[in-house]
């Protein structure tokens, strides 16, 4: 079998058929047996190996979910068996590192793995970080086999697995759905979109495919980089160590020319090569996606291309590598970007959520249908450990000491890592249930705007939401609008509230004039304190940043 099937696993259940695939003597026939735990055989699949490069596939009859079952590939006198497999659904997450942010780290660490004993149903398998300048078939390393979670396994140590955001969204659709689910993890921080993207997907925005390849070669370096348990001085220097070099001026990050050479896990496409191409054979029911933090610092303003061309090329490669058994529009869930510094003014994180949703706000939309987004905006953490000024041998929020040779200026992390994945994962999952599992009637995310209507003679603009409004502060800096005759660049200036009704709020723009050119909401890179933006709906989610 290939590297990522084993005892314990979750296959996907019906209406698709779970892609299972292996390695075999070219030519040989392979036969693939999945019978009941007491040994009843359910069904008998006979393949051939295609050699080179020796490989065989089969695609299983569709499954109820349930288990446990075992399955079996043989060929001749030699067989390979698999134990305890459940039919399910299988997600993939993938990410940076507040994906890759590990239950230990999280608030309430010790609750949350004292209950995972609670969801044996709930498996987990982890891919270890790896980079390939060619498409991998098979991952090279696996970091945590599939498991039945355990403290130990899903807090093993920060930022390696299991990832807390995977695990919760697992452990909530779990107790949604009551069957069992089946989480991969492939995650990898402080790296760009760009790495996780074909170089397919990256010709179709515009970006040169060799970014990473040649002489001159200038790492990003940026707080959203460090995975402190992860720089281990016994790592090897060989590439392992999770950030790289010399620091990145913000002021001159978010015009950065197309044809900066990046390097390490940061190089266009070697984490798709390497951690995602190796998977396309799975038959999958999602992805979660957790990523962005790097890209406010890279080619910000083309992530309204290179998201949405990301999730239809992954689409698109997952459906062929499963036969057709992954379905073409695979539901994608993503985090909007959470803070980082409280009082900066730098636009970067707010134009880079504003890109997460191509430019429309809300999703799913007409960019990007299928998709369903949990926004984070309101859940800072400004006392994390995991992102804060560290001298560069060690101290407070700094689990290793990084490099000698990396001066202490580049260890200012802010707080980019919020330790409340709870209510990121709930977020998450509704819109999942929503949009993947199509439950009628579930509010999923926060209010939307649906018009604006500017009273002249009031000074006043009334903007209509889509849904009851619960104003929980009355945030004088929330909404700005631009006041200037020539849009660029525009004169923002505060908007304050004067007051909420049912689905309308009332903003004071007497300064404006006759001419409000635009609107926007919730436009900086920390908009409000912990669960305190101006406005949620009456089930407490947020309504989401706007421009």
């Amino acid at each position: 079998f290939a590297s990522y099937y084993g005892d314990h696993m979750v296959l996907q259940k019906e209406p698709a058929g779970a892609v299972v695939w292996g390695y075999g003597e070219p030519g040989a026939a392979v036969t693939v047996t999945l019978s009941r735990d007491g040994g009843l055989i359910v069904m008998k699949k006979m393949v051939q190996v295609k050699g080179p490069p020796g490989t065989w596939t089969t695609v299983l009859d569709p499954m109820d979910q349930g288990g446990p079952y075992t399955l079996t590939a043989g060929q001749g006198s030699e067989n390979v068996t698999l134990q305890d497999i459940y039919f399910g659904d299988v997600w993939l997450c993938s990410g940076q590192s507040n994906m890759a942010m590990t239950v230990l780290q999280i608030a309430n660490a010790s609750r949350e793995l004292v209950a995972a004993a609670h969801y044996p149903y709930v498996r987990i398998f982890a891919a270890a970080p790896a980079r390939s300048d060619a498409e991998l078939e098979d991952l090279e390393r696996i970091d945590l086999p599939w498991s039945v979670p355990t403290a130990e396994n899903l807090g093993h140590g920060n930022f390696t697995y299991f990832s807390a955001v995977c695990w919760l969204l697992g452990r909530y659709l779990y107790e949604a759905l009551r069957y069992p689910v089946g989480l991969v993890e492939a995650a990898w921080g402080g790296t760009p979109i760009e790495a996780w993207s074909s170089r397919r997907a990256l010709r179709v925005c515009g970006l040169p495919e060799d970014m990473g390849r040649g002489e001159g070669r200038t790492p990003l370096l940026h707080g959203a980089c460090f995975n402190h348990a992860r720089l281990a001085p016994e790592a090897p220097a060989s590439g392992l160590a999770r950030c790289f070099a010399t620091p990145l001026s913000p002021a001159l990050s978010s015009s950065i020319s197309p044809h900066r050479h990046l390097s390490g896990p940061q190089t266009p496409s070697v984490l798709w090569n390497a951690m995602i191409h190796p998977l396309l054979n799975m038959t999958l029911r999602g992805v979660a996606w957790y990523q962005g933090e790097a890209n406010a610092f890279l080619h910000t303003d083309r992530y309204n291309c290179t998201f949405p061309a990301l999730i239809a090329d992954w689409r698109q490669a997952f459906h062929a590598g499963s036969a057709g058994q992954t379905e073409p529009l695979l539901p994608f869930g993503f985090v909007q970007l959470s803070t980082y510094h409280r009082q900066s003014p730098d636009d970067s994180f707010a134009r880079l959520r504003w890109h997460q949703t191509a430019d429309l706000g809300v999703v799913p939309n007409a960019r990007m249908p299928g998709t369903f987004m949990a926004v984070a905006m309101d859940l800072c953490d400004e006392r994390s450990p995991y992102g804060r000024r560290v001298p560069a041998g060690g101290g407070e929020g700094a689990a290793t000491k990084l490099s000698d040779t990396n001066p202490p200026s580049l260890l200012f992390l802010g707080s980019i890592h919020p330790r409340d994945k709870q209510n990121v994962a709930h977020r998450l999952h509704l819109g999942a249930r929503a949009v993947a599992y199509g439950e009628k009637d579930l509010v999923f995310q926060g209010p939307y705007p649906t018009r604006a209507v500017l009273e002249v003679t009031r000074g006043l603009l009334n903007v209509t939401y889509s849904q009851e409004l619960v104003c929980r502060r009355r945030d004088t800096q929330a909404f700005e609008v631009c006041c200037s005759s020539q849009p660029s660049p525009c004169a923002w200036l505060p908007a304050p509230v004067v007051a909420v009704e049912s689905r309308t709020v009332m903003l004071a723009v007497a300064g404006c004039g006759t001419l409000v050119l635009g609107l926007r909401y919730a436009w900086a890179e920390w908009p409000c304190e912990y669960q305190s933006c101006a406005l949620y709906n009456s089930q407490g989610l947020p309504a989401p940043p706007f421009l």
